[in-house]
């Protein structure tokens, strides 16, 4: 039975990180539809922008974060610091290391119908 269980979380880990490579990508590349592939469309994106909190639907973030030409992969690094499952409930750490800033992001994720979707993204920011 405990081998069965780890089994099943080692595939659920190895699904999750498809799910937050598919956010990676998506703001990388500017591709909304791997950014909804990612997300579920009521998701919220909470965090500071400066001294300024926000609280930003999806579709909103999903629609500027689309726009403009790919980004050059060399000038970024994007990886997951931590996973954590807990049945039908994730939670994934990640930093992202940008031109002139830092970004640490928290993700909340579900299994919903099988699938692991982001249902909540709350970051901080450090300019360098």
């Amino acid at each position: 039975m405990k081998f069965e269980a780890a089994c099943q979380k080692s595939n659920d880990r190895d699904l999750i990180v498809n799910t937050v490579q598919l956010y990676f990508e998506g703001m990388m590349e500017r591709d909304k539809s791997k950014l909804e592939a990612a997300f579920i469309p009521e998701a919220r994106l909470i965090g500071y922008r400066g001294e300024h909190f926000t609280i930003t639907s999806f579709e909103s973030w999903a629609e500027g974060t689309s726009k403009g030409e790919p980004r050059n992969s060399i000038d970024y690094k994007n990886e997951i610091v931590s996973i954590r499952v807990q049945g039908n409930a994730a939670s994934v750490e990640t930093e992202l290391y940008w031109p002139g800033i830092y970004y640490y992001d928290f993700l909340t994720l579900m299994k919903i119908d099988g699938n692991w979707k982001i249902v909540n993204k709350s970051w901080s920011e450090k300019e360098i």
